[in-house]
């Protein structure tokens, strides 16, 4: 897809994201973020008590209304482990 190329050339070109974990004091939390490849911003996140589904949507969803991407972009997502969620979650779908 990049072929390794992780500097793009303008914002919203390549968007990248991924899951993690914190540890509270009331348990663990778990982030989503989104991550714009061209100023390393993160324009997107989710952080809930559960890993579910919604947690990469609700960050995905944030990152296409705060940048707009304009018509034909598209999304994809390499993960580890979590690529089982994503393959049964992820969807396109107009917002």
């Amino acid at each position: 897809m990049l072929e390794r190329n992780f500097t793009p050339e303008a914002p919203n070109r390549v968007w990248t994201g991924d899951i993690t974990y914190i540890q509270t004091g009331e348990g663990w939390l778990y982030l989503a973020i989104v991550l714009d490849l061209f100023n390393r911003e993160i324009i997107g996140w989710s952080i809930k008590s559960r890993m579910t589904a919604d947690i990469v949507t609700d960050a995905l969803t944030m990152a296409w209304f705060r940048r707009k991407p304009g018509a034909g972009a598209g999304v994809g997502f390499l993960v580890g482990r979590h690529a089982t969620i994503l393959r049964n979650l992820f969807y396109f779908r107009k917002i």
